[in-house]
């Protein structure tokens, strides 16, 4: 029998402590730990410049992306799925697959954050619309679906291994948790999204609790979006529902579809017992993402250790340079190490998101400043290489090289494999969208983090509190801290120049400690002080990790922080087959890459050799380097491509400077052939 509530207003909420922190200010950011000694940035305590590599992101993806995605789910029935369910229409033909709910959701979770960096009210019209849609679709019992339970559909929980039901009410709670955030304690207890997650989530904890059904979902999610909810109602019952799915998962209890395994799921070893992240690669980092949200809310060492070093192997042996975390077409997953090939690299947009989620929570616990490196890394050469620059068209998968020039058609209407050499306006399966939509309009809590006085970890100044710069984005800074604000205004066209200049335009009245992120790639970096009067009060050389500002800090202080701007051979590890005999050309935060468009008529990509004895020299878009032409000639007819003779010592080859451009560029000027890893010549 199908169920459906006719009385669709607000629930009375019991909503916990996390509502407003020091001075009023609401605790709007993605992730707010239950213990820890440092917070991320608050909405409302970063301002990125709108003409900034970020900013301008922030405003097309305001402006562009989130209407795109709105007309597209309007347009291909994925919202009519809520319609039609609210109505009580059986279904005959479903549109979309069975995850397209999740795609609404994290709309709605993008669309908050929206609301917390720039309170537009049109925004609140958006998204008051689309809530009334959802929760009009949620049964008596809290059950909240559109591809199960209802007439003309297959039963709820029938197919846990595929049917990504708790995977779609994961993401609805995601969305609540941030309205909730937005709103703060006392306005959430009133809101309709806040009540109908709560009600999915009480539905969750009776139907999958202790003494009932003992089942996971095949795609993990719910479990961080539980705790994340915990956190925000104050509602400890839902950290225990997703420690109960994080203990069920790894014992083999999902059904394994052909041509899978029990890996693709995460359920053929525990979590705890794991040493490194495998199969489906957004499935693992959202299991990891909840797994370390779990251990710091129950103070789970053995938990945060194991997720640790799983981390670790896997961007040690599992991780490609750009960031990009997986290797498989065939399951969109890990391969094994060194297991990563460039053309076939699949390198998700979504596993690049949920990178940055677990690193971001790694750092977060532990204040490893090697988690802030590799957010930096899959920033700029994963979510900035998806997203076209006007915000209406998207990478799904990767590569970091193509072979074959695509046809434009593949850019037109819904892409209907996640691979392609262009951009594409939507896709049959389209999570990334909406997840570099959520993201970028999320971006500035990710600028910062604060540690109170008593809780830095080192003794520094006696009780200072501690304001870290973690992401070089320009914009205005102003920390909210228990003795005051910390104001500083970030310049500098970083990272096409890596010359950072902050200026202090606030201080609190007693002392505090200001550390700089120095990266890791920044072997030569320089940071100065320059007071108010003009008198620099020091320079130094500093080193990749941090930089603490030696000085008691003063309005109208001036930072320069110099990380350098040359561009630098990096080297594959010799164990990846894929790519022996290349290197590769970064520069800064950016992965280099030769584009087609930029070779000499007549030339082929697949000829093309570095020369390493010519200097590399570095220019805004990119860099240039000398490059070898050494046709190989064409194949012979009939013949494998092997047993040829060594290739001729006699005659010069053909040389050229080629000009190599930042990663997240490529594609922007029509259909090319492209590589990041260049065979030396």
């Amino acid at each position: 029998m199908t169920l459906h509530h006719t009385d669709h207003r607000p629930r009375q909420l019991a909503v916990g402590p996390e509502g407003r922190g020091a001075h009023g200010a609401l605790t709007t950011a993605p992730v707010v730990p239950a213990h820890g000694r440092r917070r991320g940035a608050r909405s409302t305590e970063v301002r990125l410049d709108p003409a900034s590599f970020w900013g301008r992101r922030q405003e097309v993806n305001a402006a562009a992306t989130l209407p795109h995605c709105v007309e597209w789910m309007e347009r291909l029935g994925w919202l009519e799925n809520f319609d039609r369910v609210g109505r009580g229409e059986p279904t005959e033909d479903r549109p979309g697959w069975q995850f397209s709910d999740s795609e609404v959701y994290k709309l709605l979770e993008a669309v908050a954050w929206e609301q917390s960096r720039t309170g537009d009210p049109e925004l609140e019209k958006l998204h008051g619309g689309l809530v009334a849609r959802i929760a009009a679709a949620q049964d008596d019992d809290g059950y909240l679906g559109t591809a199960f339970g209802h007439p003309g559909l297959p039963p709820r929980y029938s197919d846990l291994s595929m049917g990504h039901e708790l995977y779609n009410m994961g993401h609805l709670i995601q969305a609540a948790v941030a309205r909730a955030r937005l709103l703060g304690s006392q306005r959430a207890q009133e809101d309709q999204l806040v009540g109908v997650a709560r009600a999915a989530a009480d539905h969750i904890c009776t139907e999958f609790g202790p003494e009932a059904r003992q089942g996971i979902c095949g795609h993990p999610e719910v479990e961080v979006a539980l705790v994340e909810l915990g956190r925000a109602l104050g509602e400890p019952r839902y950290r225990e529902q997703a420690r109960l799915f994080l203990d069920r998962r790894g014992h083999g209890s999902l059904p394994v579809p052909a041509l899978l395994a029990a890996d693709y799921f995460q359920d053929d070893v525990p979590v705890r017992r794991a040493e490194v992240l495998r199969g489906h690669a957004v499935r693992a980092l959202y299991l990891t993402a909840g797994a370390v949200d779990l251990a710091v809310d129950t103070e789970d060492e053995q938990l945060l250790e194991a997720v640790i070093g799983q981390w670790r192997r896997t961007v040690e042996r599992r991780t490609y340079l750009t960031g990009g975390m997986g290797s498989r077409h065939q399951d969109e997953g890990f391969g094994e190490d060194f297991e990563l090939p460039c053309d076939r690299a699949y390198c998700e947009t979504c596993a690049g998101v949920a990178s940055v989620m677990v690193s971001w929570r790694l750092y977060l616990s532990t204040g490893g400043v090697e988690h802030l490196d590799l957010i930096e890394r899959t920033l700029f050469n994963v979510i900035a290489t998806s997203a076209a620059e006007d915000g209406r068209a998207f990478f799904y998968a990767n590569p970091l090289q193509l072979r074959e020039e695509p046809d434009v058609q593949e850019a037109e209407g819904v892409h209907m494999r996640a691979e392609g050499g262009l951009r594409a306006p939507w896709f049959d399966v389209s999570c990334c969208p909406t997840n570099v939509a959520r993201t970028l309009a999320s971006l500035q809590n990710y600028v910062i983090s604060v540690e109170e006085a008593g809780e830095a970890e080192e003794a520094g100044k006696a009780g200072a509190p501690t304001v870290s710069v973690l992401q070089y984005m320009a914009g205005e800074i102003r920390a909210e801290l228990a003795v005051g604000h910390l104001g500083l205004r970030v310049e500098g066209d970083y990272p096409d120049q890596q010359l950072v200049r902050l200026t202090v335009t606030e201080a609190p009245p007693g002392p505090v400690r200001l550390r700089l992120r120095v990266p890791a790639w920044a072997v030569d970096a320089r940071l100065s002080v320059t007071g108010a009067d003009g008198i620099r009060r020091s320079r130094r050389a500093v080193r990749p990790g941090w930089a603490e500002v030696p000085t008691d800090l003063a309005p109208g202080d001036v930072l320069h922080l110099d990380l350098g701007t040359a561009p630098r051979l990096t080297w594959p590890d010799p164990r990846i087959d894929a790519v022996r005999g290349t290197v590769a050309v970064e520069r800064g935060p950016l992965v280099l890459c030769l584009e087609s468009t930029d070779l000499p008529e007549g030339v082929a990509l697949e000829d093309v050799r570095i020369d390493l004895d010519q200097p590399l020299r570095a220019h805004r878009d990119g860099a240039s380097v000398r490059l070898l032409v050494r046709p190989a000639g064409k194949p012979a007819p009939g013949r494998p491509p092997f047993g040829h003779a060594p290739p001729a010592a006699d005659g010069e080859p053909e040389t050229f400077e080629g000009a190599l451009i930042p990663y997240h560029r490529w594609a922007e000027r029509g259909p090319s052939t492209m590589r990041i890893f260049l065979p030396v010549g």
